[in-house]
């Protein structure tokens, strides 16, 4: 009777083994680690890419929404210059001293808006 509890416990043992060798164990825990995984991928990603790009257009937003005629305006290019018109998506911006050099570009050429002192 004895060699017949050492020949099952032999076969218990040879039964875990094959299991870890095939991994069954191991991915019966590991489908959780691999969600939770992916969530804090996904958390990394909002946190740290999406949520200050999101708080920059909103920025940029609340910038060209409060432009007014007179202000001094930085376009993307470098340019400084004076609103002197202003439309639905366009504006018309003044360069320099010289009164004939007014330039209709896009709002989404200001890259930064300086208020006219007032």
């Amino acid at each position: 009777m004895k060699e017949g509890i050492s020949a099952d416990v032999r076969g218990n043992e040879d039964e875990r083994m094959l299991s870890l060798l095939t991994g069954d164990v191991a991915a019966q825990g590991g489908g959780m680690i691999m969600i939770v995984y992916l969530v804090l991928i996904v958390g990394f990603f909002y946190f740290f890419l999406m949520r200050p790009q999101k708080k920059e257009q909103k920025r940029v937003a609340g910038m060209l929404a409060s432009l007014e005629i007179g202000d001094v305006v930085c376009t993307t290019s470098g340019f400084y210059g004076v609103v002197i018109d202003i439309t639905d998506d366009t504006v018309i911006v003044e360069f320099g001293n010289n009164k004939n050099c007014r330039i209709p570009m896009k709002k989404e050429a200001i890259a930064d808006v300086e208020k006219a002192e007032s």
